[in-house]
Formats: C-alpha cells, structure tokens, sequence
C-alpha cells in the first residue's frame, strides 16, 4: 500500500514518538533519565519501514519543553493518538510498525534502568500505550 505523509504528519510521528521517550525519561527523574532516553532513542533509530525512514529524518522535532511531565504529556499523547490515526488511514500495517517501535523503544529505555522499571515507568508506559490504541 502506498503512503503519503505530508511534512506536518512526517513531524507529528516524530514529535510523538521522540516525545513518548521524553516522557518516559521524565518519569525516572530520580533515577537515570539520561540512560532511558539514550537507550529509547537508539531503539527509534532501529525502526523500518517508512516509519523507520520518517523517524531517522534529521529535521527538527516539534516542542517538547515544558516545566513538568505533565506539560510535556498534555503535547505527546494527542500526538502519539494522531500519529496512529493518519497512519491507520493510510496504511494499517505502517500503524502496526510505528505502535511496534514506540513500546520497544519504551521497553527498551525502561531495561536501562538499574533495577527496572518502577511503577512510576510502569505507570508512563500504560499513559503512552493507551494513547497510542486510542486511534
């Protein structure tokens, strides 16, 4: 099936699953949030498909700052929903793929903490995957 993502959708998937990382690496604030989002992003840059070529794009990522997990949450989960949205539409396999890299990309940010995840990550992760089976 093809795929047409305009520059906008190509920058929501980005924002969306770089930003799931952030919020991720947030919710371990105490712990090692470097590790989380470094092992996560090493996971994103892993994906294929037409979502692996839309993720190692070397264009600019939409605003994820924010003063709080919670600021930074209220821009990632709409995305991450409208990420899966414009991919279910075009091409539910590619939605498959992208929900696939976003939760490894989680799984694997979460083994890089010391003594694994805790439930605060635990927490996160549900957050994150329930906004990516919202669409």
């Amino acid at each position: 099936m093809s795929i047409n993502l305009t520059a906008q959708d190509k920058l929501t998937l980005r924002t969306a699953a770089y930003g799931a990382v952030s919020l991720l690496a947030a919710a371990d604030a105490a712990g090692a949030p470097h590790k989380v989002a470094t092992h996560g992003s090493i996971a994103l840059n892993s994906a294929t498909g037409t979502v692996g070529h839309v993720l190692a794009e070397k264009s600019k990522i939409g605003d994820l700052g924010g003063r709080s997990a919670a600021e930074l949450a209220d821009k990632v989960l709409p995305a991450l929903t409208e990420a899966m949205t414009v991919l279910k539409q075009q091409d539910p396999a590619e939605a498959d793929n992208y929900r696939a890299t976003v939760v490894l990309a989680l799984e694997t940010g979460a083994q890089a903490v010391k003594n694994g995840p805790t439930p605060v990550m635990t927490a996160m992760v549900e957050k994150i995957t329930t906004a990516l089976d919202a669409a």
